[in-house]
């Protein structure tokens, strides 16, 4: 295919499609222009916001990690159609995201490596990476990674091919997964064009069409009211006590009751309590929507550093109702609290304490 440039309709010149040359090209120039990725047929108005390119992960490099607005995570991996290894590369991005969930359970630790990657390409760390790009408050900053910190919880990702040519085969695959598994997997094919000083980037995506027709994993999902909240606790004893803990999640959200450095918020998923340790550093408490998650009761994360005062802190506060131990194998969890045990005077307590460890 080729295309015709031409300057007030004259000197018209036809520009046959050019190559890449090199895959590490092509990837600086994809975390120089994202914008080259046809997100906004995915979702209008997107920006994604590329974090750090060649990111480690224990099952290799990702060629770009990439966040949006919405907190959303895009593992983004190219590859030439003459490479040998593509009809393999929808494989190799679940691994990459498999690698990316299991070795980042404690988000502070991806955090810390993200603002490596920030502060060396842009001399900001990653929370003022995000507040300049987006044009975003330091509460919406917040927001923003309390939901990359639960997609990544829940190995929520948005995996994104970049080819100079898909194959059928590549194709029928991507749309096969998208509409049979709760993979979200796109594939864009790049036409690349260089007349004279000028580039010229054609970019087409595939995979998008399914997840609009069939509504899985929605991108944008949708925050739940309280009463919506509360109700998925129907039937439960631990109900009336979710009640309360949303009086005082509300009166904290809302500014009628302050605690230095703590703030509140609440994600599709999850109702959160957030503490700030300091400028990268926080402690998470969260209690999820499902009742059953990680077998219920808020859950609290802190970073290593601060793990042994932390737990001394809950022990000290809550007593027995706080589970110290036997909890699954994850990076950064120390302790939950059931429910059933909460009190509003404990809780507010203990998140004044922990703000000032």
């Amino acid at each position: 295919m080729a295309i015709i440039i031409s300057k007030n309709g004259k000197d018209a010149v036809k520009v046959d499609k050019s190559d890449f040359q090199l895959e590490d090209k092509l990837q600086q120039y994809i975390y120089d222009n994202p914008e080259s990725i046809p997100l906004y047929d995915i979702k209008e108005d997107i920006r994604l916001l590329i974090l750090a390119r060649e990111f480690t992960t224990k099952s290799g490099s990702i060629d770009a990690l990439g966040v949006d607005k919405d907190g959303e995570i895009y593992l983004v991996e190219t590859k030439f159609y003459k490479n040998p290894d593509k009809r393999t590369v929808v494989a190799q991005v679940l691994d990459y995201g498999a690698a990316l969930w299991s070795s980042f359970r404690d988000f502070n630790d991806f955090a810390e490596q993200v603002s490596y990657h920030t502060n060396k390409d842009f001399n900001q760390n990653l929370n003022q990476r995000i507040c300049d790009f987006f044009g975003i408050s330091d509460e919406e900053t917040d927001t923003l990674l309390e939901n990359a910190k639960q997609n990544l919880r829940d190995g929520n990702f948005k995996f994104v091919v970049l080819m100079d040519h898909l194959h059928d085969q590549l194709k029928d695959l991507i749309i096969f997964l998208n509409n049979n598994s709760e993979f979200t997997v796109y594939a864009v094919e790049l036409e690349y064009y260089k007349h004279e000083e000028f580039e010229i980037l054609i970019p087409k995506i595939y995979g998008a069409e399914v997840k609009k027709s069939i509504g899985i994993n929605a991108t944008r999902q949708k925050i739940p009211t309280d009463e919506e909240f509360i109700h998925a606790y129907q039937g439960r004893e631990e109900q009336e006590k979710l009640k309360q803990l949303f009086n005082f999640f509300n009166d904290l959200k809302e500014g009628r009751k302050e605690i230095e450095d703590v703030t509140a918020s609440k994600t599709p998923k999850y109702l959160n309590f957030n503490i700030s340790l300091s400028q990268n550093e926080k402690i998470y408490v969260s209690l999820g929507i499902n009742p059953e998650y990680e077998g219920g009761g808020l859950q609290f994360w802190t970073p290593k550093e601060y793990e042994k005062k932390s737990k001394e802190l809950i022990k000290q506060s809550l007593g027995k109702g706080a589970v110290l131990k036997d909890l699954k194998t994850q990076s950064g969890k120390i302790a939950k609290w059931q429910l059933e045990d909460y009190s509003t005077e404990k809780f507010e307590e203990l998140l004044r304490n922990l703000a000032k460890i």
